[in-house]
């Protein structure tokens, strides 16, 4: 059947028995008709106020434009000359709540697919014979990231073309931060992140893994003896956050974050090819209903469960995670249990988890997040049998360099502190930006909050 005008140009899948159980690519990518196509129902705003919806402000109309035109190679240069992620960005971001929200087609219509014309190009880019990139390291200062995140990432490239030597130092034994740790391969494959880190380095950005700011390396020894004029900490919020109810010690719970982990990382899922197992029975529940709850449920039956269930105390209303993510799961065979919170995790008498002690709920008034808040229904408990189950209920940053480094201030929530409507920390010339300023949000977030962060680095080594 043909696609109307007024809707989107669909995305190609991969049919959901057959992906459920491996961890190839569930979305295709557009072929150029596809795109072309897509392209073409862009209506050339005089005002794009898509733009206004880019965390890194890509300059949207221009790339779509090229597009329509058959300039492939025009449109790859308009991304990268904005995002140094296009390949990443174009697969993980929701644009659906950013920049195609605020499409001038979606008032009547379907708002234009730009994240599936964004991954078009960056797809298409790789695809081309390697070139050179003549960047000329011509600044005299130093720079230093700490973590290769999303926000290490576009902020090293950034600085990288503003004649910058810049080094990243990552804690883990491959770059990427959450890109390579918390994202399955099915949403974001490793060669593919791959590709856009080998960009930056040809851009003559070092990256150093396995150091440890904070126990490796001081903080003052990079900017003392090391020699760097200034500092970039965007080390996520990588510390797993618990519900704190009895049975949580229970061999058989993880954190999402040692799940996905262990999988996207240790490739748990090749074992004993591979050292790091990740053990799950038949039956798997992940408490939470976002993003890493849906690739934690997702990846559970890529790995031998046969039921995935997510547990989530509101309503699929009030769930966080991406409306195709969660449709992706549905076809998948997730099952869902809304308004329901769990009180106590089970266990047997050798320490190991049979089932999840849960209450009933029911919807009141809005809370301080705005979602309405869950209440519990009196004497709705129940157990759910189940042999795994993972909590996805957020994170913080982890503690290690605010607990060895002087001068940096943190919130309560355990966030570093920056100046108003500024990247700069308390400590001068240390910048910080992305998961470990907000707390956990999304990838594009953090990549805008680096490329912000490069801009001031900029200006103060410039005086």
């Amino acid at each position: 059947m043909p696609v109307k005008r007024v809707d989107k140009t669909p995305m190609p899948e991969r049919d959901a028995v057959l992906r459920s159980h491996d961890f190839k690519e569930v979305n295709e990518g557009y072929g150029i008709a596809h795109a072309k196509f897509e392209a073409e129902r862009c209506l050339r705003c005089q005002d794009p106020v898509c733009i206004d919806g880019c965390p890194v402000r890509v300059p949207i109309p221009d790339f779509v434009h090229k597009i329509a035109s058959g300039d492939m190679r025009g449109a790859a240069d308009v991304l990268r000359s904005s995002n140094p992620l296009p390949a990443v960005c174009g697969r993980v971001c929701p644009q659906e709540v950013q920049c195609e929200e605020q499409c001038s087609v979606g008032i009547r219509f379907k708002p234009v697919a730009i994240g599936y014309l964004e991954r078009f190009v960056a797809d298409w880019e790789m695809q081309q014979p390697p070139t050179e990139i003549n960047v000329k390291l011509d600044r005299a200062e130093k720079v230093a990231i700490i973590g290769s995140g999303p926000a290490g990432l576009v902020c090293a490239g950034e600085l990288a073309q503003l004649g910058y030597p810049v080094t990243i130092f990552e804690a883990l034994h491959a770059p990427g931060g959450v890109l390579r740790y918390g994202i399955p391969e099915f949403r974001l494959p490793k060669d593919v992140l791959d590709w856009e880190i080998e960009q930056l380095k040809k851009l003559g950005v070092e990256i150093r893994c396995n150091v440890i700011i904070g126990k490796t390396i001081a903080m003052d020894e990079l900017m003392g003896e090391m020699g760097f004029s200034a500092v970039f900490i965007g080390t996520g919020a990588g510390l797993p956050s618990f519900m704190g109810i009895p049975g949580e010690n229970l061999n058989g719970v993880y954190s999402a974050n040692e799940f996905l982990t262990r999988v996207n990382l240790m490739h748990a899922n090749d074992f004993p090819n591979a050292d790091t197992p990740v053990m799950v029975g038949k039956r798997v529940a992940v408490i939470g209903a976002g993003n890493t709850a849906m690739d934690t449920v997702r990846t559970a039956l890529r790995v031998g469960a046969e039921k995935g269930l997510i547990v989530y105390r509101r309503s699929d209303n009030e769930m966080t995670a991406r409306v195709e993510e969660h449709q992706h799961a549905i076809e998948e065979g997730v099952e869902f249990h809304w308004l329901t919170n769990p009180i106590e995790v089970l266990g047997d008498e050798d320490g190991w988890v049979t089932g999840l002690k849960c209450v009933r709920m029911q919807l009141g008034e809005p809370d301080a997040s705005g979602r309405a808040r869950p209440i519990p229904i009196e004497g709705s408990e129940f157990v759910m049998p189940v042999d795994n189950v993972v909590l996805s209920i957020g994170n913080k940053p982890n503690p290690l360099l605010l607990q060895t480094t002087k001068g940096l201030e943190s919130n309560k929530w355990g966030c570093l502190v920056v100046r108003d409507e500024s990247s700069e920390t308390s400590r001068d010339h240390v910048f910080a930006g992305g998961d470990a300023v907000t707390g956990a949000a999304t990838v594009i977030l953090a990549a805008g909050a680096g490329k912000d962060a490069a801009k001031e680095i900029h200006a103060d080594l410039s005086g």
